[in-house]
């Protein structure tokens, strides 16, 4: 006879995943930080910041920031979630041909400096990508500042 509340062990034990998320807040104070970033640099800019899981989270876009800037920097969050690694080095490995160009046609893919991992205590936690600055290593600066910005809130 087992005692209540003293349950064996099952299978089922393993059927709820537990982790940890950014709140929208802390997603949009990424992406304000790196907007002003770009723009007191002189960059009209689009900054996402996209979920674990690669759903957008938050999209900036400012004013005068190329038609494709917002889908850019979405992508790009989403490319260094996926591949977890910086967009810039994952530029780099296909032009150096250590990486297929074959994966930069995929859906969703950009292999374009300027988006970076959002992770904290070894936990992924999202992607931050920016786009419409002259030249990804500007972008990436500015993404670099929005994840400054969160990290003491992030970290744990």
């Amino acid at each position: 006879m087992l005692a209540l509340g003293a349950w064996p062990a099952t299978a089922s034990d393993d059927a709820i995943v537990v982790y940890k998320s950014l709140s929208p807040e802390v997603a949009l104070e990424a992406a304000q930080a790196a907007l002003k970033q770009c723009r007191d640099n002189g960059f009209q800019v689009a900054v996402a910041v996209v979920d674990r899981f690669g759903q957008p989270q938050v999209m900036l876009r400012d004013r005068f920031a190329g038609l494709p800037a917002a889908e850019t920097a979405t992508s790009k969050a989403y490319t260094a979630l996926s591949f977890r690694a910086t967009t810039s080095d994952l530029e780099k490995s296909v032009r150096s041909g250590q990486m297929s160009s074959g994966l930069a046609q995929l859906p969703h893919i950009a292999m374009l400096a300027g988006g970076l991992l959002i992770e904290a205590g070894g936990t992924l936690l999202g992607g931050i990508g920016v786009s419409g600055a002259p030249g990804g290593d500007k972008d990436e600066a500015c993404a670099r500042a929005g994840l400054d910005a969160i990290r003491d809130k992030i970290d744990f």
